[in-house]
């Protein structure tokens, strides 16, 4: 069971990052509800072997094109995230103090903690692409205008998946050309 899940994880942060066209130094958001994953009730079936099997899927398709990873905490920690201190410092992010655990925090960012090489914890993030794993609702880090993607990949476990890419803004009126590469 976890090799499948660990593959579908795969799929949807490889398919993700090729239609939003991530480049390094981008950040990639990832709530993941492992009890959705599980068949389960959101926040009622902590699991950190399902974790750790979507992490080992996600995590190395992005840092091998050197995007960060941000891993969105449950609502007990006020969704705020585990990234690596990198990032936060090239963002500018203001770093916060909590230690995710699985009941709080989550077990995907509780994993991403023990992973990362210098895991920090901010409360806020612009991400350029994202995918919320069971309904943990990441569009609050998502830059300005994001966009909704479909993916071949419709679920991970037993958790349905929703993803979104971002776009720059459109500004202007009924004058301005748009640059179609961007969209």
């Amino acid at each position: 069971m976890y090799q499948e899940i660990t593959q579908q994880a795969k799929q949807a942060a490889e398919e993700l990052v090729q239609v939003a066209k991530l480049k390094a130094g981008d950040i990639f958001v990832v709530g993941c509800s492992t009890s959705e994953v599980a068949g389960h009730k959101i926040g009622s079936y902590s699991n950190k072997e399902l974790a750790q099997a979507i992490f080992a899927g996600i995590y190395p398709v992005l840092k091998e094109k050197g995007i960060y990873l941000a891993a969105q905490c449950c609502e007990h920690l006020n969704r705020s995230l585990v990234i690596e201190e990198a990032a936060a410092e090239r963002y500018g992010y203001e770093q916060v103090n909590v230690v995710p655990q699985p009941k709080a925090g989550g077990s995907f960012a509780t994993t991403a903690y023990e992973t990362f090489e210098a895991p920090v914890m901010v409360e806020a993030i612009r991400a350029k692409a994202g995918i919320d794993i069971g309904g943990t609702l990441i569009g609050m880090h998502l830059a300005s205008v994001a966009v909704p993607t479909r993916l071949g990949i419709k679920q991970i476990g037993e958790a349905p998946i929703i993803c979104a890419r971002v776009r720059p803004k459109f500004v202007g009126g009924s004058r301005a050309i748009y640059d179609e590469t961007l969209l």
